[in-house]
């Protein structure tokens, strides 16, 4: 028999979705959890009758820098307040000439490159084995691809993203290797929330948001004044991404990213 669930989607990364216009009903909670408090309240409310969940992954004002990001915390409050989604975003760097400034990549594979970071609820007392192959929600990403063609977004279906711990950028001779392990895009959030939020029993998925070209190729530098340019010459569009995607999220109690968790738990 199929488990029911009640439809609800966090939203990571989602800011100027508070707009009144946008999201009716809307109120600020402020949480805590057994792994802390996450990186901002909680605003909940519904947008185009689907109920959501917002939260800012670097605080309101983007004061915690990406290795002190409360992941666990951000995780655990968003399935605590019943979420079954998550739909986030995030700026990125481009790693290949084709993946234009302001084009976006509904990524499909991760590598990281973290190594101060939590990555597990599983801490003491239980061991959890989580599958990765596909880390991504498959339907998640077809819904965010299926938008970003709807309103003629410059879109790529798949991508592999990098995650390095930050908050600095890549040396050259990094940038360069992350290539060699092809990479396609280079960030400093998806991981580990992604992996939570699969040890959580969400369905995730992240549309990257190509803000410069990484420094691979000789005379070029990430700057980090045209990275925030990029980024805010985006929120629009990211916005109407969201708006468009969130009507197509079905509720699939079998898939696969709801149902890893249950046999991966070694006690």
């Amino acid at each position: 028999m199929m488990e029911k669930t009640m439809l609800k989607i966090g939203i990571i990364g989602g800011s100027g979705l508070e707009d009144p216009k946008i999201l009716k009903d809307a109120k600020e909670i402020h949480v805590t959890t057994p792994f802390g408090k996450p990186s901002s309240p909680l605003t909940i409310g519904k947008i185009r009758g689907v109920e959501v969940v917002i939260l800012s992954r670097h605080g309101r004002k983007h004061e915690i820098m990406p290795t002190n990001v409360p992941n666990q915390a951000n995780i655990r409050a968003l399935k605590e307040q019943g979420c079954t989604h998550i739909l986030a975003t995030s700026a990125c760097g481009s790693l290949r000439e084709e993946i234009k400034p302001g084009d976006f990549v509904i990524v499909d594979q991760f590598i990281d490159m973290t190594r101060k970071r939590a990555s597990t609820f599983y801490e003491k007392g239980h061991v959890c084995h989580i599958p990765m192959a596909e880390p991504f929600c498959k339907e998640l990403r077809t819904s965010f691809f299926d938008s970003c063609r709807e309103l003629k977004l410059r879109a790529h279906q798949k991508g592999t993203v990098v995650t390095i711990e930050g908050p600095r950028f890549s040396t050259r001779a990094e940038s360069r290797l992350w290539r060699l392990m092809n990479a396609d895009v280079i960030n400093m959030s998806t991981v580990p929330e992604c992996v939570l939020a699969r040890e959580a029993g969400l369905c995730y998925s992240v549309v990257c948001m190509a803000t410069d070209y990484d420094c691979f190729q000789e005379g070029r530098e990430v700057d980090i004044q045209q990275v925030l340019s990029v980024f805010k010459g985006n929120a629009e569009r990211v916005i109407k991404l969201l708006l468009n995607t969130m009507p197509k999220v079905r509720d699939n109690p079998n898939c696969r990213c709801r149902l890893d968790i249950k046999s991966s738990v070694i006690s």
